[in-house]
């Protein structure tokens, strides 16, 4: 009997302007050996960020707490979906150690969701905040956190933490949300965003192009953002990571991100960081003060 064979889409061939870097060099060489004999994870490596070269290159990484398997599957995320390791209560001073030895002077922490948790991981947040406090006072602190599923005592522990900048991704529009981010939900990651901003944290948040969203959508989106009291606002490229995840719709050329971030500025965003390879903590050490009172303006 005839089969018919049915052949896959072609993959979409990456535009010049998404071509990186290989990394290399000597600061390179020494974060990649600090990371891997303190037993840490980082964002960096577990999500393929396009960036790796050039941050690791500058002496800089994101740092995922919590372990490296998410109890989410969200269809664009590169890190592992299933049951973490139970939680590592050491790892908060591993962090806190590294950043002393990597000399860095603005540092990201972001971490897996652990829905199973009933602190969905904020203790160890807390602890990992005021352990890198403690080592390195100098130090300016990003949190890149997630929703805790809408368990504001636990968003609270946070807070409580006051580092500098709390960011929370709302990742793409309402429309693709449920497709996009299955456990989570639209309005609940713009609740987070307004609690922070009630309790005077300085807040972020990032949105992926390229996954089918319209112009129209963005500008909402990014409206949403701005009226729950987002301050600073990344929008980056959507890259796919393996077979198994969304497929990338359309590569948004240059011209267009940089007419998002004057829009972005228009509108009344702090700060905005509007291109193809940008990631949420891509610049992060920019977004710690307002534009108006930063020391490097």
């Amino acid at each position: 009997m005839e089969t018919t064979q049915v052949q896959a889409e072609p993959k979409k061939k990456k535009p010049d302007w998404l071509r990186v870097k290989l990394p290399v060099g000597e600061n390179y060489r020494r974060v990649r050996q600090i990371v891997d004999t303190h037993k840490l994870h980082t964002i960096c490596e577990s999500g393929n960020c396009p960036n790796m070269g050039e941050c690791w290159g500058a002496g800089t990484a994101t740092f995922m707490i919590l372990g490296n398997i998410c109890t989410r599957s969200c269809g664009f995320c590169a890190v592992a979906t299933g049951r973490p390791l139970p939680v590592d209560w050491d790892e908060p001073q591993r962090v806190a150690e590294a950043i002393y030895l990597m000399k860095i002077k603005h540092a990201v922490i972001t971490s897996v969701d652990r829905d199973e948790l009933p602190d969905g991981g904020s203790i160890i947040w807390y602890n990992t905040i005021r352990a890198i406090r403690a080592l390195n006072p100098e130090t300016t602190l990003e949190t890149l956190i997630p929703d805790f599923k809408g368990n504001w005592d636990n968003l609270q522990r946070i807070i409580d933490a006051a580092p500098e900048v709390v960011s929370h991704n709302l990742e793409t529009v309402e429309r693709l949300t449920r497709k996009v981010r299955i456990q989570a939900k639209y309005h609940r990651s713009l609740e987070v965003i307004r609690r922070l901003k009630q309790a005077g944290m300085r807040t972020k948040s990032g949105i992926m192009l390229g996954l089918g969203e319209t112009r129209d959508e963005v500008l909402q989106a990014m409206e949403d953002l701005l009226n729950n009291g987002c301050d600073v606002l990344t929008l980056g490229q959507y890259l796919q990571p393996t077979p198994h995840h969304l497929p990338v719709e359309r590569y948004v050329h240059p011209d267009e991100f940089a007419e998002y971030r004057e829009i972005g500025y228009q509108m009344g965003f702090d700060y905005v960081e509007s291109g193809p390879l940008v990631r949420s903590s891509y610049h992060a050490e920019r977004h710690v003060y307002p534009r108006k009172s930063a020391p490097h303006s």
